[in-house]
């Protein structure tokens, strides 16, 4: 219900694009027009009647030349022309088509019954608008002309020709014989043959139409079941043989729509056949035609979800992931299509004028116009996340305040799941300006902290500490051997600070989670082993006594003595360590294997 809401809306709004400055420019003030001399009224040009619908006589063989082409050549697309020749402006539009048919026919027959046309009798021009051809006892066969100038066979004829025929259903043919009988409607030839009592009406139609709708409605009830079951075996045999896991779990009544629509189709068949009145026909194919349109839809439903499955299951056997964002694409857009499709030939099955029906929306169109602006910011929104590979199904994002992984990403909006379980749903037309940081691209996950040890670590521990924290990051199998550091960085308020600035090349977050885990948990083996131990913050608090005298300044003598010293253990501390005058190169890891 949803698909076909979407699909008549998107429709609303098309036509709201296209009238919307026509509707807007009605609706403003328009500026008087200036004054103009009466221009002389010119007459409407009369509009021109076909050569075929002229006269009496060209209406008559119009008719006559098309059903004589269909009898003796098989130009059965000839039936249009002689149909042409009819008045059926009273014949509902729903089944004009199949009614116009069968009453060519019986008109026909009723002048093939009656007598032999001679062309040369029929005026060209009569005095009166009508022409009668002849009159019976139930009514007559004349040419009317009509107001546009054509010559028709007018309604009241078109009206009683089923009680026409039935009173010269006895009367033998003048023209023709009776291999002729083959070219009427199955429905006619049928019941000439019936008793009377079969011709009888009961409730608005004959008896033999109610025994007819009985046996189309059970043999139309047996196919479906005949064909439901076939479809079922059929379905069920498929599932335990294919290779797919994905169809493994398919419904038996996977196909049940064919079989619904296989007995709308008997449905319609038999009604056709049986030449219902028109009150009848029209109700009966409305019904049978909006069930055969319905179940088409339905099945190409179905359909669609076995090639989503399809679908899903060369995604997810790829390594690209731009597939598997558009994979859940594909079926929605098979489904918006086959819901046009099934509209349109809805509309198409009974006469309805969408454009008509479009226009009778010209008011709000402005409105729609105005709201499609939201729809198509999403629309393009869509598109660029698609181009630009911003993101795909699986990768955790950050858009704005939002965090989580990316679920689905369809048309206007895309669904992400959040860490605490929830989903948000964000308009694609968010993503033309946001910023996105994707963090499922990350090659590395990094982590950056600092090791706090106290400060009565002697040096040589700590420089034994970083360099077994170099080496646990070396054995790690999932971390990054061609960048990382471990230095002591800075002293801390209350610790010395060893810098960790380490990655990892996981495929994913659980995994990063894992091995962080067994890295910091060797760490801590590390330093219980060295006998480092870890800092937390801590303050000391001195009391002094007031009334001391204080001291006075070292001589300038000592101070220079203390400066000669410091100098002197600096160069020693460096000589015994770097070297003096030795420049160590520039930190160059190796490449990995």
């Amino acid at each position: 219900m949803k698909a076909w809401l979407r699909i008549l809306t998107a429709l609303i709004l098309a036509y709201g694009l296209l009238a919307a400055p026509l509707a807007a420019q009605e609706l403003l003030p328009q500026a008087p027009p200036a004054a103009e001399e009466p221009a002389p009224e010119v007459a409407a040009p009369a509009p021109r009647i076909p050569e075929a619908l002229e006269t009496p006589r060209a209406a008559m063989a119009t008719f006559l030349g098309a059903m004589n082409a269909i009898k003796t050549q098989g130009e059965d697309e000839r039936i249009a022309d002689a149909m042409a020749a009819l008045d059926l402006s009273g014949v509902n539009a729903i089944v004009r088509k199949e009614r116009g048919s069968d009453l060519a026919w019986m008109l026909l027959d009723v002048l093939d019954r009656t007598r032999t046309v001679t062309l040369e009798e029929i005026p060209e021009a009569p005095e009166k608008a009508y022409w009668v051809f002849e009159e019976y006892q139930s009514g007559a066969v004349k040419l009317v002309r009509q107001e546009d100038g054509r010559w028709l066979f007018g309604q009241e004829t078109i009206e009683k020709l089923p009680k026409i025929l039935d009173e010269l259903a006895e009367t033998k043919r003048v023209v023709g014989d009776e291999t002729d009988d083959a070219f009427l409607p199955w429905h006619i030839r049928f019941r000439q043959q019936l008793p009377q009592v079969f011709k009888q009406t009961a409730l608005v139609l004959e008896n033999w139409h109610w025994i007819g709708l009985l046996l189309v409605i059970l043999v139309g009830v047996v196919l479906d079941k005949v064909v439901s079951f076939l479809l079922r075996f059929v379905v069920r045999r498929w599932r335990n043989h294919t290779t797919y896991i994905e169809f493994k779990d398919i419904s038996d009544e996977m196909l049940r729509p064919l079989g619904l629509m296989a007995m709308a189709l008997i449905w319609l068949l038999g009604i056709n056949l049986m030449g219902l009145p028109e009150g009848a026909m029209v109700i009966l194919l409305v019904a049978v035609k909006a069930l055969a349109s319905i179940s088409g839809v339905w099945a190409a439903y179905r359909l669609v979800d076995l090639v989503s499955a399809y679908f899903s299951k060369r995604a997810a056997a790829t390594e690209n992931k731009l597939d598997d964002a558009l994979a859940p694409l594909i079926p929605r857009t098979l489904k918006i299509f086959v819901t046009v499709v099934g509209f349109l030939f809805v509309a198409d099955n009974l006469n309805v004028d969408i454009s008509s029906l479009l226009a009778g929306l010209g008011l709000g169109g402005l409105a729609f116009a105005l709201a499609a602006k939201d729809m198509v910011q999403n629309l393009f929104g869509s598109i660029t996340v698609l181009l630009d590979q911003t993101f795909t199904v699986g990768d955790w994002i950050k858009v704005g305040g939002i965090e989580g992984t990316v679920e689905r990403i369809g048309f206007r909006s895309t669904r992400i799941r959040t860490f605490y379980n929830s989903v948000v749903t964000v308009p694609n037309s968010k993503f033309i300006t946001a910023e996105v940081d994707n963090l499922g691209e990350r090659r590395f996950r990094r982590l950056s902290c600092k090791v706090s040890l106290t400060y009565d670590t002697p040096p040589d521990r700590i420089d034994a500490f970083c360099e077994g924290v170099r080496e646990l990051v070396r054995q790690h199998p999932y971390m990054r051997k061609d960048y990382f550091h471990i230095y002591f960085s800075e002293f801390g308020a209350s610790a010395l600070e060893i810098l960790v600035y380490v990655f990892w090349d996981t495929p994913d977050w659980a995994t990063e989670l894992r091995e962080r885990h067994r890295f910091l948990l060797d760490v801590l083996r590390l330093g219980n082993h060295l006998k480092v131990e870890f800092a937390f913050p801590t303050q000391t608090l001195y009391m002094r006594q007031d009334g001391g005298e204080p001291t006075d300044p070292a001589p300038e003598a000592e101070q220079q003595e203390a400066f000669i010293l410091g100098r002197e253990s600096a160069r020693k501390i460096v000589a015994e360590t770097t070297g003096t005058g030795a420049k160590p190169p520039p930190v160059i890891f190796p490449p990995t294997a």
